[in-house]
């Protein structure tokens, strides 16, 4: 350490050019510093970012050991977004079939990620039917249906099941209820109420990779 008295014994120009190397030299250090810590925080960004692309990674668990053929839409009501369909019409897509009814907390809390799986596969061969079948008698009207499609923004094709005859076919007995169905025709998932949207998805995308289905030769 250089002493006050050896300092006050050097010439002024030499003690400033001292001053101004230990102050190059300190900023030096800060810069490096600096630049030590970015890199640092980049590699923890990029480590936690591909960390949760591999989480995000889900393989397609599916639940029904038998695949059956889908039961056909029967004795629907007023169709919305869409004129009537069947699944035959549907053949060589991927169908979500959601029973489901606009007053149902459950319902509406799956809306978003129903929502989010129309938008992102939509385009590739996905279509969804929600089947509407009302638990109370004012959700029976159709000006109310519609009401409800506007307001919660559901844009794929609703039919309404008054009579629950579909409902019956498919034998479900809640809601909200998910069945996938196969280019072919067949249920190959089903889901009951909320959660389990990460498999869901990943189901979907893995039947949209699936060869179409052969037609039958004329």
């Amino acid at each position: 350490m250089t002493k006050i008295a050896e300092l006050q014994s050097q010439p002024v120009g030499s003690r400033a050019r001292g001053h101004s190397r230990a102050a190059l030299l300190a900023a030096m250090l800060v810069v490096a510093s600096s630049l030590t810590f970015v890199s640092l925080t980049n590699q923890e960004t990029s480590a936690a970012t591909a960390k949760a692309v591999t989480i995000k990674k889900v393989t397609a668990k599916f639940n029904v050991d038998t695949p059956y053929a889908a039961p056909e839409f029967t004795e629907l009501g007023t169709w919305v977004n869409s004129s009537p369909l069947t699944l035959a019409d549907l053949r060589g897509k991927v169908v979500l079939v959601n029973f489901w009814t606009f007053g149902c907390v459950n319902c509406q809390n799956t809306l978003p990620y129903v929502r989010d799986l129309y938008a992102k596969y939509h385009a590739k061969g996905f279509e969804i039917v929600g089947l509407h079948a009302p638990e109370f008698g004012y959700e029976k009207e159709i000006a109310n249906v519609r009401k409800a499609v506007k307001s919660d923004r559901i844009v794929w094709p609703i039919a309404q099941d008054n009579s629950f005859k579909t409902w019956r076919k498919y034998k479900n007995g809640f809601w909200p209820s998910f069945f996938f169905v196969d280019k072919a025709g067949n249920v190959r998932y089903t889901h009951i109420g909320e959660g389990g949207y990460d498999n869901q998805d990943a189901v979907v995308a893995a039947l949209l990779a699936e060869p179409a289905p052969k037609t039958a030769a004329t």
